[in-house]
Formats: C-alpha cells, sequence, structure tokens
C-alpha cells in the first residue's frame, strides 16, 4: 500500500453494489475512482416498464456524476475494463492508462445467459440495459403496428403472439405488462386489433412460477397471471429459437416477438483476475467478500458467488448488492484503522413480485401478502430505492396516471420503421417536362 498518498479505491460499476461501496466511502480517508462503461445508473428492476412502454428510460436512470457529486473523495471515469494485472494491482482500461489500485471493488454485474444457445440471442433478446429494453419496446410497437395492416390472418396471429421465456420475477413481471399492453392500453388506439386478439405466452421449463418464492405464492402468482389472459406452459423447455416462432417441447409457436428471461451470466470477472468461477461464471468469495488469496480485491452483487449462514447460495438482486457494496466499504474502513474484517451477513427483508395491475406477491419470511396489499408495497418499494427526488416523483406521477386510465404514455417507436430499399427498387412517378 502506498504511504506518500492516501489509498486508492477503484471501485468497477456504478449498479447497487458499486454506488453503497462509495457512499459507504464518502468520508473515509481514501481517493475513490468509480469506472463505468455508461454514464448512468440503472433501476434494472423497472426495466421491464421501459420495454411495455409504461416508463421511458430516463426515469429510471440518473447520470453517475450527479449521484455522486456531493462525494468529494470520489471521481468519475468513463471507460471500459479489459482486463486486470494482479501483479502489479492495477486495471487495463480501453481508453485511460492503466490505473493502479491499493484496493480493488468489482461490481459489474451480470449478462444474459442463453445456456449455450447463444445464437437465439438475436430472436429473443433479454432486457438488461437501456438498450435492450428500447430494442424490445420497438419489437412490440411494431409488430402491433404491422398486425393493424397484415391482411393474413396466419401472419397477423403470429405477429400479435408474444412469447416470455423464463418464469422468475422478470418473466412474470414481463408477461403481465405485455398482457395489460396488448390487452387495454392500447387496443382502443387500433381499429381492427380487439383485446382478444392477442396471445401471451409465459413458459417455465420448472414446475412453478417464481421458484424463489414459497408454493403458496407461485401459486397465487400463477392464477393472477392467468386471469390476465396469459398462457402459462410448465414444466416445457425450449428447443429452438428463430426469426419465426418459438419451438416448445416438440411444439412450434409461430410468434413476431420473443423475449429472454431465462437466465444470467456473470461478467467476466474471473477471467480478469485468472480465478476459477461457479457454473454462471461468478467469483467465489470468502465470507468478508475478498478473492480467495487476494487480500485487496472485494468482488460483490452478480458478479460474486457468495452464500448466507445455511449454506444457500444469495440472490442476484439489488438488495443483496447494495449491503455487500456497505459492508465493502466497512471493511476498506477497519483496514484503515487495523482492525480485522468481519463476515457479510444478509439481512432479508423480503421478496417482491408484481404480476400486474392490482397483483403482486411479497415474501416476508414467516409473513406473506398477495393481491392488492402486496401490489402497494411493490410500488412504493420501487418508487423509495430510485435514484433522486425527481425520479420518484415523475415514476409515481406516471403509474398513478396510468393506473386511472390505462393510458402507456412511452409508446415510442424509434429509427426507421423499414429498411431502405435500394433505388432500382423505389418506383419513381413520371415527370413532366418543366415550362417556363
Amino acid at each position: 500500500m502506498t504511504t506518500d498518498k492516501r489509498p486508492h479505491v477503484v471501485i468497477v460499476g456504478a449498479g447497487f453494489g458499486g454506488l453503497a461501496a462509495a457512499r459507504g466511502l464518502r468520508n473515509a480517508d481514501v481517493d475513490i475512482t468509480l469506472i463505468d462503461k455508461r454514464n448512468h445508473h440503472l433501476f434494472q428492476p423497472l426495466l421491464y416498464q421501459v420495454a411495455t412502454a409504461g416508463l421511458s428510460p430516463a426515469e429510471i436512470a440518473a447520470p453517475i456524476r450527479s449521484i455522486v457529486k456531493g462525494s468529494k473523495n470520489t471521481r468519475v471515469v468513463l471507460d471500459r475494463v479489459y482486463g486486470i494485472d494482479a501483479e502489479h494491482t492495477r486495471i487495463i482500461l480501453g481508453d485511460c492508462e492503466p490505473m493502479s489500485y491499493d484496493w480493488l471493488v468489482i461490481a459489474t454485474g451480470a449478462r444474459h445467459s442463453y445456456f449455450g444457445k447463444d445464437a437465439w440471442a438475436p430472436f429473443a433478446p433479454g432486457i438488461k440495459t437501456v438498450e435492450d429494453a428500447t430494442a424490445v419496446r420497438r419489437k412490440i410497437l411494431l409488430a402491433m403496428e404491422r398486425a393493424e395492416i397484415e391482411q393474413d390472418h396466419d401472419k397477423r396471429h403470429a405477429l400479435l403472439t408474444f412469447v416470455i421465456i423464463g418464469g422468475g420475477p422478470t418473466g412474470v413481471e414481463m408477461a403481465g405488462a405485455i398482457a395489460e399492453l396488448a390487452r387495454r392500453s392500447v387496443s382502443n388506439d387500433f381499429r381492427t386489433i380487439t383485446p382478444h386478439c392477442s396471445r401471451v405466452i409465459l413458459v417455465q421449463s420448472g414446475d412453478r412460477l417464481l421458484p424463489g418464492f414459497p408454493e403458496s405464492l407461485s401459486a397465487k402468482a400463477q392464477l393472477s397471471i392467468e386471469q390476465l389472459g396469459v398462457e402459462v406452459r410448465l414444466g416445457q423447455k425450449v428447443e429452438a429459437v428463430d426469426e419465426m416462432g418459438v419451438t416448445v417441447g416438440e411444439e412450434f409457436i409461430p410468434a413476431g416477438t420473443a423475449i429472454w428471461a431465462a437466465g444470467v451470466q456473470a461478467s467476466r470477472a474471473a477471467e480478469w483476475l485468472d480465478v476459477p468461477g461457479d457454473r454462471a461464471g461468478r467469483v467465489i468469495v470468502g465470507p468478508d467478500l475478498l478473492v480467495p488469496d487476494r487480500d485487496n480485491v472485494f468482488v460483490i452483487g452478480d458478479t460474486a458467488a457468495c452464500t448466507d449462514a445455511t449454506g444457500r447460495m444469495l440472490p442476484g438482486v439489488a438488495p443483496v448488492a447494495k449491503q455487500q457494496g456497505e459492508h465493502v466499504a466497512k471493511c476498506i474502513k477497519a483496514r484503515l484503522k487495523g482492525q480485522p474484517l468481519q463476515p457479510f451477513t444478509y439481512r432479508d427483508y423480503g421478496n417482491l413480485a408484481t404480476i400486474g395491475r392490482n397483483h403482486a406477491v411479497a415474501d416476508f419470511g414467516r409473513v406473506t401478502v398477495s393481491g392488492h396489499v402486496a401490489w402497494l408495497l411493490w410500488c412504493v418499494a420501487h418508487i423509495w430505492f430510485l435514484s433522486g427526488f425527481r425520479n420518484r416523483f415523475v415514476v409515481g406521477a406516471s403509474w398513478f396516471w396510468n393506473y386511472l386510465t390505462f393510458a402507456r404514455g412511452a409508446r415510442l417507436i424509434t429509427g426507421d420503421v423499414a429498411p431502405d430499399l435500394p433505388a432500382t427498387l423505389v418506383p419513381r412517378p413520371a415527370l413532366r417536362p418543366l415550362s417556363f
């Protein structure tokens, strides 16, 4: 560790975990560099609402610099990490020179995993970024626009068929939101699309939805989502996905839109550190969140494979990442004082998932809640954890208006609706000679 200057803490990733670590160290006697390849912090739990035109991207994101502007010991670097030179305690960046560190915190999150079927990605996109969400929104809305003018019954039916792959919280929330969008929010705006034209299918390879919740709540969630008109396929695996549709088991389902919500893969942190990872690529960390044999490298959030006191793997959710970020800050402060590190203990305050309008489930351990009360709890919790008062106010106002009117105000299709045709294929009108 350097002695002629303050210790340098490098945090890679400005998600929930990275920001929590930076906030926890804002008054510590260290210099912090927060690195991210994007200039904004994204509230990922509400990305599905961007994808279904309920919210706009700016309502669930905030510039990283504005979030940490009150932390005088923190600077922000917009760059991409390409590797870690652990021997010389520095990280390799794309545009900047290699950056030395005294402590390194890796909080780079996760990306989609297609379980070896990466060829499916173009046809069944997931939603992890703003770009993902707006691309899915474009795909959904374009399918409806094209169905409005399609004369062929089979093609029109396929355009209005939406298949969501994965029955976890993201899949359930996405299926419910698409059902409400297609059956209630936009059907009044079209002349040929009625609430019964659309078909929403939720495919889950397991035997129940929301496997991380108690079985009673899973059953209630399935009942609620089926009441929205969603077809639930349990115990069925997706065998193929292409531009024409999805093959579930031995059945081919023609579908204009398929969305992936079935699995995630950790970032390349294990590869950077040259350490083994688990099946999902997560770095296996010790009880104090340090990488084994690395006394100055912490890994947190979706990038870390960490267990609780019972040996159960901690889920990749925002509360886990935030608490781990706070713990890392405490560990670094303890090291500055020469104190021993304490093991990380996760405090589980509950698990929430919404199914649609007035329907949600909440698991608080010994107490479970479902229906309208759980939905209100879900709304309050998500508004509370948004970054910035403006976002909280705007999202709350948007939800209130949507609740009253069923309106979806972010139904924007950006980019060209159709690709440009070659000049030889574009009919030109006959030209009359000019007269003066």
